[in-house]
């Protein structure tokens, strides 16, 4: 079996927002507990974001509807003509284009804040990625992030219930491989030029009306965890 499949994207794009595919509701069901944390970290209105790894859009629109300037980039081709599309058809101005994290088509200092969920355990390489985020930050920009921890906990939770189980992602989603734990990727970000900030867990805060789970903080960052890093003002150190 395929692991780390991102072709799984594509092949929904044409519903991703329809509401009908339970692990698609599922990633949607996770951006109110992502922002319910973000929110206290910056104030988005007339921020230039990048929603780095954005799929069909959902962050993307969200924080559109917080009033950030907002870019999506990611390298599923079709999820980001859904993306578009639905963007055009709710009056959402997002710049959305075709890429990789390892290498940005953007200029230095062309954000204040980038975003990327559910992306960097999926990444090819994770130190490149991370440079390009900094890169493209402005002095003083921020970059907010969720990932999945490395550890047996975070494996059974992620790849054995939620893939194999319950069905909430599909098989072959992830690589536990590519899970990185949280001192490792505070050490990459710092090689990055980026300054870590505070870390939080993530994770299954009750159920909807229709039984899918809701996300929000939760204290443990055994299986998912969310944090930020801030690029230091000009003439920092």
């Amino acid at each position: 079996m395929t692991r780390n499949d991102l072709t799984i994207y594509d092949k929904v794009a044409d519903r991703w927002w329809s509401d009908d595919i339970r692990w698609v509701r599922t990633l949607k069901a996770m951006v109110p507990g992502r922002l319910s944390w973000f929110d206290r970290q910056i104030d988005w209105s007339g921020k230039r974001v990048l929603d780095l790894g954005c799929a069909g859009g959902f962050m993307a629109e969200a924080l559109a509807a917080r009033g950030a300037l907002v870019t999506g980039i990611d390298p599923a081709a079709q999820a980001i003509e859904a993306a578009r599309a639905h963007a055009s058809a709710m009056g959402y101005d997002i710049r959305y284009d075709v890429g990789v994290g390892e290498a940005l088509p953007y200029a230095d200092a062309a954000f204040d804040a980038v975003v990327c969920v559910d992306v960097l355990e999926h990444v090819r390489d994770l130190p490149r990625v991370l440079a390009e985020v900094a890169r493209v930050m402005t002095p003083d920009g921020l970059f907010l992030f969720d990932t999945i921890n490395r550890n047996p906990l975070a494996r059974l939770a992620t790849i054995t219930l939620a893939e194999d189980v319950l069905r909430l992602l599909p098989k072959g989603t992830h690589d536990p491989a590519l899970f990185i734990k949280p001192a490792e990727l505070r050490a990459g970000l710092v090689d990055a030029g980026l300054k870590p900030g505070p870390v939080t867990g993530l994770g299954p805060r009750g159920l909807s009306l229709r039984g899918d789970l809701r996300f929000g903080r939760l204290p443990l960052t055994t299986i998912l965890y969310m944090g930020t890093a801030r690029k230091p003002p000009e003439g920092a150190g």
